[in-house]
């Protein structure tokens, strides 16, 4: 049973039941719920949306938070509040059973519209800074839609359960998997990457994410909570790559999987200086010692490699728990000691 499924399994006392009911039975804060369906949101955003005042919506959000209905998460200076999935047995056959189509939830979803078009223009006006040196880096190595493609086929056919993906920067991966998983977490150190993932996530329809600011080095998730633990080009950002992936590897579930993608070691200084590169890429072996310190085996690489001499090869490395990938190997009759797969891609 996957961690998305354990936590649906479980039923709620009656007394909580009584409690969840209770603190949803007043229309402001039912208005709330509704706008929470399409996605997390800012008290500041509520309080445009509702045309209520702050302390007003923070009062109606406390007793949603100890109702459980609702999670509050911070993110620098400011709060996001989304649905709570302990109590979504309880909430979303109600919550989807309202009709939006007139007020005033009809005109809830015109400004939520609103304030989503203006969180882009906001978003887009801060990427548009960047573009030009992401533009430069993705010149360097085959086509993102070449990357996309080998990540899906290193991943197969296989549930994805929960998934975090750690630096999340502008969503991309979020948007690539979040679709194929039952629960989907975005973590970046960037509250300005945060908001461009956020509206790119919100352009797809995939306003549910849930999308967190903290440290890579030291993720704030419990143990052993995530299915799929993604780490897409970062590594080479960072002082401290190794410590990066023990922090990764800590998240993973019994049986679950930690993909990496990354650059194979090259010679392009001037990332250093024009793209704040730490890392001049990083040894197939070199991501496999890491990941067997952290208590992961490598189960598969994969190298994308350039059709231009002087450009960069991706590299990928998908592991799962060392002791879940012995077993399997003395399953198939591989014993331990068998060679994890290598491919190449031209």
């Amino acid at each position: 049973m996957s961690i998305a499924e354990s936590r649906t399994a479980g039923s709620i006392p009656f007394p909580e039941a009584l409690g969840v009911l209770r603190a949803a039975a007043e229309e402001t804060r039912l208005r709330i719920l509704a706008l929470l369906t399409d996605g997390e949101l800012s008290v500041s955003d509520l309080t445009d949306i509702l045309g209520q005042s702050q302390p007003r919506i923070s009062r109606h959000l406390k007793l949603l938070v100890e109702a459980g209905l609702v999670e509050r998460h911070r993110e620098g200076a400011w709060a996001f509040f989304r649905l709570s999935e302990a109590r979504a047995g309880l909430a979303d056959p109600l919550l989807s059973g309202l009709d939006r189509s007139t007020p005033p939830l009809s005109e809830d979803r015109a400004r939520l519209d609103a304030v989503r078009t203006q969180r882009a223009e906001a978003a887009q006006t801060f990427f548009a800074r960047l573009a030009p040196k992401w533009d430069e880096l993705r010149s360097l190595h085959v086509p993102e839609a070449t990357v996309e493609a080998a990540v899906l086929d290193a991943l197969g056919e296989r549930p994805l359960g929960s998934l975090i993906d750690l630096g999340t920067g502008t969503g991309k991966m979020l948007g690539l998997l979040a679709p194929r998983a039952a629960r989907a977490t975005g973590l970046d150190s960037s509250h300005a990457m945060l908001s461009v993932a956020r509206a790119n996530l919100e352009r797809q329809g995939l306003s549910r994410v849930d999308l967190r600011q903290g440290d890579i080095h030291a993720p704030p998730f419990a143990r052993a909570s995530f299915d799929l633990v993604v780490v897409h080009q970062v590594l080479h950002y960072l002082d401290d790559p190794a410590r990066a992936l023990r922090g990764a590897a800590r998240l993973v579930a019994p049986g679950g999987r930690l993909l990496v993608v990354d650059f194979a070691p090259h010679d392009l200084e001037f990332l250093r200086t024009g793209q704040a590169h730490r890392r001049l890429g990083f040894s197939a072996d070199q991501v496999s010692h890491w990941l067997a310190e952290a208590g992961l085996a490598t189960v598969a690489t994969s190298d994308l490699v350039p059709r231009e001499a002087g450009q960069l090869t991706v590299t990928l490395w998908l592991a799962q728990e060392a002791v879940h990938q012995q077993a399997a190997h003395q399953q198939a009759g591989l014993g331990r000691d068998a060679e994890p797969l290598q491919r190449a891609v031209a």
